[in-house]
């Protein structure tokens, strides 16, 4: 058995990054667990309201997935560049510690929005062996608005070298999905369920199944 460790930036990032895979490593009869990085608050703009939403919407979701934990730490969104490096290792350090993953997926590093690279680097800090010696697979999810736009002609843009079949579980990935209904536009927007089953089948011809979602495979030791 596995333990898996899905690290959001972002509530949705999960899903729309993984959330067929995790699915499938939970029918696997894997420990599945999902860490979120950032929150909203009052002192950042957002309505109560918009709180209790956003709340109630991570209950749900990790409810879906029975996820085996949910942890928050509720760094600022949007501002992660604002805060020490260091507090945001050790704040993830901690979290990778308790749990003792075997797998960890992660945003890519070049996605467009900051906090997908912050949390990025943050993470692969928390990935030496000799401080976190449970983790033996770390892989890179892609996430729809984000990776697609992050076209730094200095980066090598993402590459998948591993496809997850998920044919049983994309139409659950997208029930799952739209209780982000914030989150979700019309096609062509990319946050929308049109752009999701594109993606996923456009996935699916390159692994020769129906639907699937790409990796980068980053370390795997055996």
């Amino acid at each position: 058995m596995n333990k898996v460790l899905v690290i959001a930036p972002h509530p949705d990032d999960e899903t729309l990054g993984c959330g067929g895979t995790v699915l499938r490593h939970k029918q696997e009869k894997d420990e599945i667990h999902w860490l979120i990085v950032t929150g909203i608050s009052e002192e950042d703009g957002f309505t109560k309201e918009r709180i209790t939403t956003r709340d109630i919407e991570i209950d749900n979701v990790s409810n879906y997935y029975n996820f085996d934990s949910t942890t928050k730490l509720n760094f600022p969104t949007t501002r992660l560049d604002e805060i020490p490096m260091g507090k945001l290792v050790a704040s993830i350090g901690e979290v990778v510690n308790q749990i003792k993953p075997t797998i960890i997926y992660l945003p890519y590093r070049g996605d467009i929005h900051t906090d997908h690279k912050y949390v990025f680097d943050a993470v692969i800090s928390c990935t030496k062996w000799f401080r976190y010696e449970s983790i033996k697979k770390i892989l890179v999810y892609e996430t729809l608005s984000e990776t697609e736009f992050g076209i730094n002609p200095d980066n090598n843009n993402f590459r998948p070298n591993v496809y997850v079949n998920i044919e049983n579980y994309f139409n659950k990935k997208v029930e799952i999905m739209k209780t982000y209904k914030s989150e979700l536009g019309e096609f062509p927007f990319p946050r929308s369920i049109d752009a999701m089953d594109a993606l996923a089948k456009y996935r699916g011809v390159t692994a020769g199944v129906k639907y699937a979602e790409a990796f980068m495979l980053l370390k795997e030791i055996r």
